[in-house]
């Protein structure tokens, strides 16, 4: 079981650290693989240039670029809400960066009120995803949006 709260004590610590948005987002990626088991990627895409570009992450290399409206996160980004789902190969649209993937996970960053990026979690096992990982992991955004620096 994953320690949210302690989870959610060195994302602050880190912010407090350094608020930069690379570094922040690079560190928050690593702790992400590092406290919860049975992942295969974790990190974020920021909007850009009217599509979400991948960011800091840890995994094997992703799909660059995502459509807003588009697979997991480019839905969760334009719907403006986490979005958990328990067979990607379900999900409409999904694009698979990475065939390994069964569930995932992705919540909305936001700037100013405004979606900015998505934290996007992927695992090899189906129904990876809990009520209490979105909870935790909500709360681990909600510290990234209140500190971060773009």
């Amino acid at each position: 079981m994953t320690n949210y709260e302690l989870l959610e004590k060195q994302v602050t610590e880190l912010l407090n650290t350094e608020p930069f948005y690379v570094s922040s987002m690079s560190n928050i990626s690593s702790l992400i693989m590092e406290a919860l088991p049975d992942l295969n990627w974790a990190g974020f895409y920021i909007f850009r240039n009217s599509c979400l570009t991948v960011g800091p992450f840890q995994g094997k290399p992703a799909c660059i670029h995502i459509e807003v409206g588009k697979g997991v996160c480019g839905t969760a980004f334009h719907d403006d809400r986490t979005i958990v789902v328990e067979d990607v190969h379900t999900f409409p649209g999904h694009i698979a960066c990475d065939s390994a993937s069964n569930s995932e996970i992705v919540i909305p960053i936001h700037s100013d009120g405004k979606p900015v990026a998505v934290l996007d979690i992927d695992s090899p096992l189906l129904n990876r995803f809990s009520e209490e990982d979105r909870l935790g992991l909500e709360k681990v955004a909600s510290v990234t949006e209140k500190m971060i620096k773009w």
